[in-house]
């Protein structure tokens, strides 16, 4: 079963009429319940909301018509969440908000490491996760390609934010959104420490509500992307109980 909602005011019904259309959010989870609190509220801070039971749905949904976030329950059964965020990271780069238990580590883990760009974990108010999905969405109107840096060149490593390209001895790497900005916001000041709550504001804004870990999760798959191993890095170090910097020799 999968059923759409577009809005109960005069604003979504206008949607196709010159009216500004509202962000699209689109909302997948088995359980009914979990669906009726999560859709409701949304839909009461003004977005468009459509919403699926299974995976199938959501990623039919999703190829029907464009959405700016989607959140996720990971636990499902058929097509589960990962296999859903496998199949979205394939095709799209939108931001996506996994959902799991707070006992289910792990598959939060691999759904970060999948290209998940936050998660919440349930039980969570309604009030937390309208929180989340507006400082995702804001996330993604603040990033504006024509005020971007000019490129970072370091001896193997250039950072450039114009192509949103990094290259490693001359090679092109392929890092999600997330791990771009947090190479980028350490290659911007060389050596300086960013401590993991200046790099959780700069990429979520000074309201996220979650686990400061969520950059320790986003910094590993950094760091495997890149081929830096942690134990003997070249591009990104840890200041232990502190944060990150950029040790990158300066070309």
């Amino acid at each position: 079963m999968t059923s759409a909602r577009n809005g109960d005011t005069p604003a979504g019904r206008d949607r196709t009429i010159g009216v500004v259309a509202r962000e699209r959010i689109l909302v997948v989870d088995d359980e009914a319940a979990i669906r009726g609190v999560i859709v409701p509220a949304l839909v009461a801070e003004g977005f468009e909301v459509d919403e699926a039971d299974d995976g199938e749905s959501a990623l039919a949904l999703f190829r029907r018509r464009p959405h700016d976030l989607v959140v996720l329950d990971l636990r499902m059964p058929g097509i589960d969440g990962l296999d859903v965020l496998r199949e979205l990271r394939r095709t799209s780069n939108v931001y996506v908000i996994i959902v799991t238990a707070r006992t289910e580590e792990a598959d939060r883990v691999v759904g970060l490491e999948l290209g998940a760009d936050d998660y919440v974990s349930k039980p969570f108010s309604p009030r937390e996760l309208v929180a989340r999905v507006r400082a995702g969405l804001r996330r993604l109107r603040d990033t504006d390609p024509d005020e971007a840096d000019a490129a970072m060149r370091f001896d193997a490593l250039t950072v450039d934010p114009a192509r949103h390209e990094v290259l490693v001895d001359g090679a092109a790497v392929a890092l999600t959104g997330l791990e771009f900005e947090i190479l980028a916001a350490l290659a911007s000041a060389p050596g300086r420490v960013f401590t993991r709550r200046q790099l959780i504001v700069r990429m979520w804004g000074w309201d996220f509500y979650g686990d400061e870990r969520l950059v320790d999760v986003h910094v590993r798959g950094l760091r495997k992307a890149l081929g830096d191993p942690a134990d003997s890095p070249r591009f990104v170090g840890t200041v232990r109980g502190v944060g990150y910097k950029c040790i990158a020799v300066a070309s």
